[in-house]
């Protein structure tokens, strides 16, 4: 409980397995704020093919919380634990989580670029809502495929980017001393 303050912030809470949608139902309940992105995604049965709306992170879900509700947020059934750095909550951005919203109200349009950027290399968001992160291209075709690490949150998500959205990021030849 060392990273929670009495102003209230983003935390993310770690769940069992696809229990994601009910501990956010639960918490919405007891008065919580949480934050629970999704996503649509087509699954496969043998018979038939479905559009779900799944989780963008497996396992986690955003809760906005002060002192008082900390602990409220940890004891809803299927919740397990506060992501956690040297045994202390690590709070979550708020600009990390206008990002993920932004992301997921404003699907990003296709681009052209003319720069050329090739698989490995660190590039960064230069407009749209996930502006300003840094991620490495990992592939391309018409389009990049952007893999974007969120540092508090300890996961990576793959992003489909379109030319004109990314810049390469040029650093400076490693030295040995």
């Amino acid at each position: 409980m060392a990273g929670v303050t009495k102003e209230k912030q983003w935390f993310a809470l770690y769940t069992r397995a696809r229990a994601e949608k009910k501990v956010y139902d639960e918490l919405v309940r007891i008065g919580v704020t949480a934050f629970l992105p999704l996503i649509k995604k087509v699954r496969q049965w043998s018979d038939r093919k479905k559009i779900i709306d799944a989780p963008l992170f497996s396992s986690y879900i955003f809760v906005y919380v002060d002192v008082n509700d900390y602990y409220n947020a940890l004891n809803v059934f299927g919740a397990l634990k506060y992501i956690t750095f040297e045994g202390k909550a690590v709070p979550i951005p708020e600009k990390q989580i206008i990002a993920i919203k932004r992301y997921l109200d404003d699907p990003l349009p296709d681009g052209e670029s003319e720069s050329k950027l090739e698989p490995g290399q660190l590039v960064i968001i230069k407009s749209g809502p996930m502006e300003g992160l840094i991620g490495h291209l990992v592939s391309y075709k018409n389009k990049f495929r952007l893999m974007v690490k969120i540092e508090a949150v300890g996961q990576t998500i793959s992003l489909n980017i379109p030319r004109s959205k990314v810049e390469a990021i040029h650093q400076p030849p490693a030295t040995n001393l």
